[in-house]
């Protein structure tokens, strides 16, 4: 054993050596865009047959309450309106956008090497909802959301590694006009941050007014349709199959102005979907297959992320559980659908029902991302920081589920096996020639960085270890990097000139940096 505490401890600095060198990209051993797809939820079998149902049910039921341009563009490409006024969409139609729409998407970030490319399993993580309230985890509370929040939120997501996109998680609720809200959505969102951004305009009116500061902060309407780094959330259907008329009208108008679109199709099993799995899930494909002919009758080929997105009820009490092992299962079943379809594809995970980043909430967060991530979900939505069923978010949360990610995206990324990684080399050196273990051998020290993922807030030490460093905590380590982050200035910040000249044409209410 004295042997061998000497060249352990070597390889112990050795180790930690590597780790402080910064790898390039290519190498690291989990990134944005990894391929999933392994984790099978539906048989095969189970995919045709919910594809079927979902086309039976547009061909039967249909959705009503489109609105007047809408039924225009539909009937134009061979929908039909019965009695009842619900538009009914044959199968021949459904194919006919299936075969239109976009399948390789990229969704832009300000800075390019944040473009994400949605084709195929590819991964990405993010943040999205519209919770009213920030979570206070030192003073166990909950207060109203603000736009300094959502600013703050933006800003921590540019330093993460594992938080692929910034989809606002957020309403400001210290801003009571609703397009000023809008507008400072937009602001706050993209002064924070230079990764994509996903964002909401509330009524078709605001339309035009949001587009106008869009175009300053891109630099021209041209430099905006060149690269559009900002996504517009749409919930276009009020589940069961009914259309949201302002929100179409709102979809219509963002599409003409070349934004790309998630059509968001967000019912809730047992409430507003059937409570089965696979019906929620039918619903879900039915609605977002609906949207998908709406798209391209508008536009075809236009950028749209097939969004089925139905979440749970906790059916002894009605109210939503996010947590839930059975979310996970839907997130995973629709991201296998978006898979048969071949088309890019977004849902939830990592919803917490906990009320602070506890244990509960640990568990809750991980299930769900690593299911949708090895169902190859290309878009996994409100990935981190979501607590209370998405009425909370919580920086420090978002902070430590950078972390989370990360084990995910470990987990996503699977099991190489090749010749090398067999090690028959490696252990007839070690065991036959060797000193007998493997702590400083050559292969050992090659992918100590690209193929292990280590914590940056989570501990690892000893319990010797742990007391001998003032026995770290993991929430006041988010809470310091919180403020480590808020402390210094945002790199997305916009220069001067451009800053000054946005805030003489819009009321914008986050002080100036």
């Amino acid at each position: 054993m004295s042997d061998l505490r000497p060249r352990r401890s070597g390889g112990r600095s050795a180790k930690q050596a590597l780790r402080a060198a910064p790898l390039a990209d290519d190498i690291r051993p989990i990134r944005a865009g990894m391929p999933g797809g392994n984790y099978n939820p539906l048989s095969e079998k189970d995919v045709l047959r919910i594809n079927e149902a979902a086309l039976q049910a547009l061909a039967e039921i249909g959705l009503s309450q489109a609105p007047d341009t809408g039924i225009a563009h539909l009937k134009s490409v061979g929908c039909t309106q019965d009695d009842n006024g619900r538009i009914l969409f044959p199968r021949a139609v459904v194919e006919d956008a299936l075969a239109k729409a976009a399948r390789n998407i990229t969704l832009h970030g300000r800075e390019a090497k944040h473009d994400l490319h949605l084709t195929g399993t590819k991964v990405h993580y993010g943040t999205a909802g519209a919770a009213v309230h920030m979570v206070d985890v030192t003073g166990n509370d909950y207060r109203e959301s603000t736009v300094q929040d959502l600013f703050d939120a933006a800003k921590i997501v540019n330093t993460l590694d594992n938080v692929h996109f910034f989809q606002r998680p957020m309403v400001c609720r210290d801003i009571t006009d609703n397009l000023e809200m809008d507008q400072n959505t937009i602001y706050a969102s993209c002064s924070g941050t230079t990764k994509h951004v996903g964002t909401s305009i509330t009524e078709p009116d605001f339309v035009p007014g949001c587009f106008d500061l869009i175009h300053e902060i891109a630099g021209g309407e041209e430099a905006w349709r060149a690269r559009p780094f900002i996504s517009a959330s749409i919930c276009f259907v009020v589940p069961p199959m009914k259309f949201a008329t302002e929100a179409c009208e709102a979809m219509e108008a963002c599409i003409e102005r070349g934004m790309p679109i998630l059509l968001l199709s967000a019912g809730q099993a047992g409430a507003t979907a059937p409570a089965s799995i696979s019906g929620a899930i039918v619903q879900a494909v039915a609605e977002c297959l609906a949207g998908l002919v709406y798209v391209n009758a508008i536009k075809p080929g236009h950028p749209a992320i097939f969004g089925t997105w139905p979440f749970v009820s906790d059916l002894r009490t009605g109210a939503m559980s996010g947590g839930s092992g059975e979310q996970a299962l839907l997130t995973a079943g629709c991201a296998q659908m978006h898979r048969f379809y071949g088309l890019p594809g977004g849902a939830p995970a990592g919803i917490a029902d906990a009320k602070m980043p506890d244990m509960q909430a640990g568990y809750e967060q991980a299930h769900s991302n690593v299911m949708a991530g090895m169902s190859g979900l290309n878009m996994v939505y409100e990935s981190v920081g979501m607590h209370a069923s998405l009425l909370g978010f919580c920086h420090e949360s978002l902070i430590i589920g950078d972390d989370l990610l990360g084990q995910s995206l470990r987990c996503v990324r699977g099991i190489e096996v090749t010749d090398d990684s067999l090690s028959l080399d490696t252990m007839r050196a070690v065991c036959i020639d060797g000193p007998g273990h493997y702590l400083g051998s050559e292969q050992t020290l090659k992918l100590m960085q690209t193929d292990y993922v280590y914590p940056r807030l989570g501990d690892r030490s000893s319990p010797k270890e742990w007391a001998e460093i003032g026995k770290p905590n993991l929430i006041e380590g988010a809470i310091k990097r919180k403020d480590e982050i808020l402390a210094a200035p945002s790199e997305a910040q916009f220069d001067p000139a451009t800053d000054a000249r946005i805030r003489s044409r819009f009321n914008i209410h986050l002080p100036a940096q």
